[in-house]
């Protein structure tokens, strides 16, 4: 069994160092945290709602897209990532490129934490879970998330016109 699991983990790589089993064990935290959610919701009564709204959907949405750039890009979160990361230098506005660094479990962490794309699945399940056990808590930071993520992209088509009027 090790050896054909070290066979696939050859062929995947190919040439580049891919920590494979660094992140079967982030993807099993994540598995781990689902579990325990689900466990606590049956054990404590809670369910889901019955139905989303197209409103709860985009609240949703909005928060996670929000919260997402904020812990992968901010710089004000730059502590979060900094035993994962290097810095390199600004990307955009307000946000950091940084440089995953490391071996296995450091480098896979520091790819999950610089990925807003990747980080959305961990925001958006966080964000459920607080709808199930904390509802208007989660729907107030939805709404605080939404209208900064409207801000920004408000902020961004306000600079933009001012350089189109120069």
């Amino acid at each position: 069994m090790t050896e054909t699991l070290q066979e696939i983990k050859r062929e995947y790589e190919g040439e580049d160092n891919r920590p494979l089993a660094s992140y079967t064990r982030v993807l099993a935290v994540y598995g781990g945290a689902v579990a325990a959610l689900l466990a606590a919701a049956k054990l404590t009564g809670r369910r889901p709602a019955e139905n989303i709204k197209a409103m709860d959907l985009m609240l949703m949405g909005l928060f996670t897209h929000r919260l997402s750039r904020t812990l992968a890009k901010d710089p004000v979160t730059s502590p979060i990532r900094a035993p994962f990361t290097r810095y390199e230098g600004p990307s955009g506005p307000a946000e950091l490129k940084e440089q995953v660094r490391g071996h296995g479990l450091r480098h896979a962490v520091g790819e999950l934490l610089t990925c807003p794309f990747c980080l959305a699945q961990w925001v958006a399940t966080g964000y459920a879970a607080g709808t199930v056990f904390f509802p208007r808590v989660t729907r107030l930071a939805g709404a605080t998330m939404a209208a900064v993520a409207i801000s920004d992209w408000l902020q961004l088509a306000y600079a933009r016109l001012m350089k189109a009027a120069e």
